[in-house]
């Protein structure tokens, strides 16, 4: 027997993963999963330049 993942490329209906809503509808779950992505990269993105920020303030005021 193969992989979840060779099961569900011959078996597309079968993954929950393909509903939207209780559809069956692959192309909007997929453009689901891409706007999650893109909203999780400009999280991360906006955290590392806060983090940064955070250092220049802490650099700025430690005593030497």
């Amino acid at each position: 027997m193969g992989e979840w993942s060779e099961y569900f490329e011959d078996f597309s209906e079968e993954n929950p993963g393909n509903y939207v809503g209780g559809k069956f509808d692959p192309a909007a779950a997929n453009s689901q999963r891409e706007l999650q992505q893109k909203a999780a990269n400009r999280l991360e993105d906006e955290q590392n330049r806060l983090n940064a920020e955070i250092v220049a303030i802490v650099k700025k005021h430690k005593p030497n």
